[in-house]
């Protein structure tokens, strides 16, 4: 009985002399360790998180080196840091470039596919920016931590009701009907056409095959548009750290 109370006591000391030294630690660390969590950031937090979890839950390791740790792990994340602002080389390897991932309109097959993003992954991202339909987009680029930012194209720019002296507009909402050259019936129905349809605007487009297609989306003016599997014509800007 007396061990295990003393084991308590023991945690519960660790708990109160390690927390306030990783705050401070990660106050020293900065708020960019907490705020974007780039991919070395990243391993940081992991790391202590490893550290300290190990230190509070097993009253068999040694509490001072802990403690050493969590410094060092703080300090070395500093250095890295200022090397990254002072040294572009090494902050280039240690983290991830922005991928361009939309542009004027349309999905870059080959650039989700480096990084790993689904369609699905990229459409909830542009609605958690306010962007439903992928028609509004002139450029979209997945950052460094992971996030999506997104650049609209001019006359797509959000303007208030007051400015343009109007009651009411239509929100601009596209559904997508053509996943990687399969067909979603149900939301043609939805929409009261056909494949038929269908086909005849992709070909207006100059699209002649299905399969050819990688995202295809309809609006409520039944207005098609077509990202291709491989886009030749587009211009991507070179978007780098």
């Amino acid at each position: 009985m007396f061990e295990f109370i003393k084991e308590i006591l023991i945690t519960l000391g660790r708990i109160t002399t390690i927390l306030p030294l990783l705050l401070i630690i990660t106050i020293f660390m900065g708020k960019r360790a907490i705020g974007e969590l780039p991919i070395f950031d990243l391993l940081i937090i992991v790391i202590l998180g490893a550290v300290v979890g190990a230190d509070i839950a097993d009253p068999d390791i040694n509490h001072f080196p802990t403690a050493i740790a969590i410094i060092a792990i703080g300090i070395i994340q500093k250095v890295v840091a200022k090397w990254k602002i002072s040294n572009r080389k090494i902050g280039r390897l240690i983290t991830f470039e922005p991928t361009v991932v939309i542009q004027n309109g349309k999905l870059i097959k080959n650039n989700l596919k480096k990084i790993r993003y689904s369609i699905d992954n990229i459409l909830q991202m542009l609605r958690e920016k306010n962007v439903f339909d992928i028609n509004e987009v002139e450029t979209a680029i997945i950052e460094a931590n992971g996030a999506l930012s997104v650049l609209k194209k001019p006359q797509k720019n959000t303007v208030t009701l007051e400015d343009m002296k109007i009651v009411k507009t239509t929100p601009s909402i596209s559904f997508p009907v053509i996943l990687e050259g399969t067909i979603y019936s149900n939301v043609l129905r939805d929409f009261n056409l056909n494949e038929t349809w269908l086909e005849q605007q992709l070909a207006y487009q100059g699209v002649n095959e299905i399969s050819h297609v990688f995202f295809a989306s309809i609006n409520r003016k039944h207005e098609l548009h077509v990202s291709l599997k491989d886009e030749h014509t587009l211009n991507i800007p070179p978007i780098k750290h």
